[in-house]
């Protein structure tokens, strides 16, 4: 992978790609400027250079058309709070307009493009519009990992049209999911949670030839729970996959992977704020309870397994965490993996604000900045933002 340490970089116009879909509030407030501030070392090291800047992102959903709701207006003044450089915001992200812009844009400064996806072409990944965006700058820096598994102009289409190199938050982010997925150190576990096994059965059925041992919980370890036979009462599972799960515990059993199950659950008649909880054994679960968090006895053993990793991957949440009285497993979970001498790699999401919330971020290893990209990073897929900087060089 070629970085932005590998060019000559000075005099020149660069054309960045961030993540800077960030979560606000309806008046522009920013809730988590976590992605933003990732970023911040690559705009440093490349505005350092002697360069003129030009950085673009998408946010939100606006369906291929101007919104004022998902204009980048909040995130440049955001920006320019969190480093001393000039930020301007564009008026959009190609046309007339933005290249007088960039023709007055001056050495140090940052030039912040509109919403990308006020342009249908975007997402399209259409060649002209990928076009005009290169032809903006002399060369492509891509540190958007969050987006890296969308094939569209801004992540993808316009290393067509100009040298590609990897920022070094993309560097980082892939460096540290092919250590952990190619060269860990045994004994490997994965722990995975969330709700759905359909978004993760690529997943798991890749993690099955990586891993020692997988902890599998939260919603998706009901649909495993059935899988052995266990009733579960009301709670949620995907029935149309209970047999893929069956399959997937007999490729690990061949395998020699180990698959923990909750041994015993934390329930309730209803998942809400004043829910009381009790505790049953997974072969004795009320047909009318619902299954919210692991138990005392599967938090121990899980716990005990992480104690015992040397290289650990956890992605989704164990429980119905948002609620303190079905948080006990996630949060348990999360402290032992903070404490153990284990290479950990949390998957983003909810359980990277888990560890945040619980202040723990500083004795994780890595946590990715990606949602989906990470998720199809860990199944073995290919990313087009990841390509179009592992091939660069093909335009030098």
């Amino acid at each position: 992978m070629q970085t932005i340490k590998d060019i000559q970089l000075q005099g020149k116009t660069v054309l960045l790609r961030v993540d800077f879909n960030i979560p606000m509030n309806k008046d522009g407030t920013i809730i988590d400027d976590s992605k933003m501030k990732a970023a911040l070392p690559t705009i440093k090291y490349i505005l350092d250079q002697g360069t003129r800047l030009i950085v673009m992102s998408h946010l939100g959903r606006p369906k291929g058309q101007p919104n004022p709701q998902y204009s980048m207006k909040p995130v440049a003044a955001h920006l320019q709070s969190l480093q001393e450089n000039k930020v301007i915001l564009a008026p959009d992200s190609v046309g007339p307009a933005v290249q007088e812009a960039v023709s007055k844009l001056q050495p140090g400064e940052i030039l912040l493009l509109e919403n990308l996806r006020f342009h249908g072409e975007e997402e399209k990944n259409d060649p002209q519009y990928a076009r005009q965006l290169a032809d903006l700058a002399d060369v492509y820096v891509n540190d958007a990992f969050g987006t890296a598994h969308r094939a569209h102009a801004s992540t993808a289409g316009v290393a067509d049209y100009l040298p590609a190199y990897a920022g070094f938050l993309m560097e980082q982010e892939v460096n540290m999911l092919r250590q952990v997925l190619d060269h860990p150190e045994p004994p490997r576990m994965a722990i995975l949670g969330g709700a759905k096994v359909a978004d993760k059965i690529g997943l798991i059925d890749n993690l099955i030839n990586k891993m020692d041992i997988l902890l599998i919980a939260g919603g998706m370890g009901n649909t495993f729970l059935l899988a052995q036979g266990h009733a579960i009462g009301k709670s949620i599972h995907e029935a149309d996959l209970v047999d893929q799960a069956a399959k997937l515990l007999q490729k690990a059993q061949e395998r020699g992977v180990t698959i923990l199950l909750p041994t015993d659950v934390v329930v309730a008649e209803a998942i809400s704020p004043d829910a009381e909880a009790e505790t049953y054994p997974v072969d004795s679960i009320p047909a009318d309870k619902t299954i919210a968090d692991i138990g005392p006895q599967t938090i121990k053993t899980f716990c005990e397994a992480v104690q015992k990793a040397r290289t650990i991957i956890w992605n989704g949440p164990l429980g119905v965490y948002e609620y303190d009285q079905f948080a006990q497993g996630t949060w348990e979970v999360a402290r032992a993996i903070a404490g153990s001498q284990a290479v950990s790699v949390i998957g983003g999401g909810d359980s990277a604000a888990a560890v945040q919330n619980l202040g723990l971020e500083k004795n994780i290893t890595h946590i990715s900045t990606g949602g989906g990209a990470t998720l199809e990073f860990l199944e073995g897929r290919v990313l087009p933002g990841v390509a179009v900087v592992e091939r660069a060089g093909a335009l030098h």
